[in-house]
């Protein structure tokens, strides 16, 4: 292999690679920030200690920044390339065996041979695949009525999203690097080979994925279980904002959770807000309202598609809970032009839930996501000055965007410009 300047002949781009000492690849990352890592674990545990609720947050990045100083790229190589994705295997192998529902179960820990003879596992291999979660820190909740939200996690995301993560490479190349920004044009079509875009593949009853759908909708419900709510006064001033100069007649329409899915937003405001004045309209596709098993009769269903004329005009709140992530600028503004013709000025407000990615010290699930979302839907997580970009072309203006300090997500309220 000849060299240049220093320089490795090219890789298989073409480009050319730069020498690297050896050593680099078994050295810690970054031992110079050691001591402050850990003054600043301790600090946030004793504030922690002190009762401060959201030093938790803290002090589980500042860990996790410790670990990540002290991994060697060699370690931090093999976790990525091979302990967390058969990790994945091994949970979804054990949600399949039912080991995790035997031992919310029990009173007392089960060996690996009571396990093995209650599922119908080969001893040797259910003790592999736990040897291995083990050494990946895997718990699970146990109350038994969250644990099918909780497992069905798992094989969501191998059934869709995993597939297309790994294709994210693939199709990047095949793609000259360019952003995707077409939901039926995306690594989840590679990975996935398939021409529907990615809620069309979860509703079409594919053979190979048959709960695929419902399987999709407990991860949702999981991932937003625990999390801070956007109707919480400490998070969004909800009397102050919305209540108070609200037309407080019983044919008025209060809000419209627009792309609502089962109503679980609705349900939780009633519960929040019983005095809200006016009526709560829930507006989703046929098949979404068809499958609720239950809803609050103070809860008005409505089929609604969200790329056509909005129905309720005038009313006092439109709710968008996580839609806008979900697609492109260009149909992401036609969503919003929906709202903005029925919107009435100096009355009705647009709420947006959603992240809002700051430009430095993004937290892990906004990134993460922002690249979930590219991959299965061509779509993104967005910054401030995107949401700006986005939002004022259509006529809307934002009046501000609230932000509960441990809570990776944002309320962007919105007025008519």
């Amino acid at each position: 292999m000849t060299k240049t300047n220093g320089l490795n002949g090219s890789g298989s781009n073409g480009h050319a690679v730069p020498a690297i000492d050896p050593k680099v690849a078994t050295s810690p990352s970054s031992p110079g920030d050691l001591q402050r890592l850990l003054q600043e674990v301790n600090a946030q545990s004793m504030a922690f200690n002190d009762g401060d609720s959201e030093a938790r947050l803290r002090l589980v990045d500042a860990a996790r920044s410790l670990m990540y100083a002290m991994q060697t790229p060699q370690e931090a190589m093999l976790h990525y390339c091979w302990a967390e994705p058969v990790s994945f295997a091994a949970i979804e192998t054990c949600i399949n065996l039912g080991v995790f529902t035997i031992l919310a179960q029990a009173d007392e820990p089960k060996s690996v041979e009571d396990l093995a003879a209650q599922t119908g596992a080969e001893p040797e291999l259910l003790g592999r695949l736990m040897k291995h979660l083990a050494t990946m820190r895997v718990f699970v909740e146990n109350e038994s009525n969250s644990l099918k939200r909780y497992n069905d996690a798992w094989p969501a995301i191998n059934g869709s999203t995993i597939p297309a993560v790994f294709s994210l490479p693939t199709w990047l190349k095949q793609n000259n690097y360019r952003i995707p920004t077409e939901g039926t044009n995306c690594p989840f079509n590679l990975g996935l080979d398939t021409k529907d875009a990615f809620f069309e593949f979860l509703n079409s009853k594919n053979p190979k994925y048959p709960e695929l759908g419902a399987q999709f909708n407990n991860l949702m419900s999981a991932y937003h279980q625990g999390r801070p709510s956007w109707m919480d006064e400490h998070v969004y001033p909800v009397n102050d904002n919305l209540i108070k100069g609200a037309k407080i007649s019983n044919e008025e329409v209060f809000l419209v959770d627009v792309g609502g899915n089962k109503g679980h937003d609705l349900e939780e405001f009633k519960s929040k807000w019983p005095n809200a004045p006016g009526k709560l309209i829930l507006q989703d596709q046929p098949h979404v309202l068809a499958d609720i098993a239950s809803l609050h009769p103070a809860i008005e269903p409505m089929i609604h598609d969200f790329f056509t004329e909005q129905p309720v005009k005038g009313a006092r709140v439109y709710f968008l809970q996580s839609i806008l992530h979900d697609w492109n600028d260009q149909n992401c503004q036609k969503i919003l032009s929906q709202l903005v013709a029925a919107m009435t000025p100096g009355y009705s407000k647009l709420l947006i839930n959603e992240n809002v990615v700051p430009d430095t010290g993004a937290h892990w699930q906004a990134t993460s996501l922002d690249l979930i979302m590219m991959i299965d839907l061509g779509a993104k997580e967005r910054t401030k000055q995107q949401w700006h970009r986005l939002i004022e072309p259509v006529g809307l203006k934002i009046s501000k965007i609230w932000t509960s300090l441990n809570s990776a997500e944002s309320v962007i309220e919105c007025e008519l410009a």
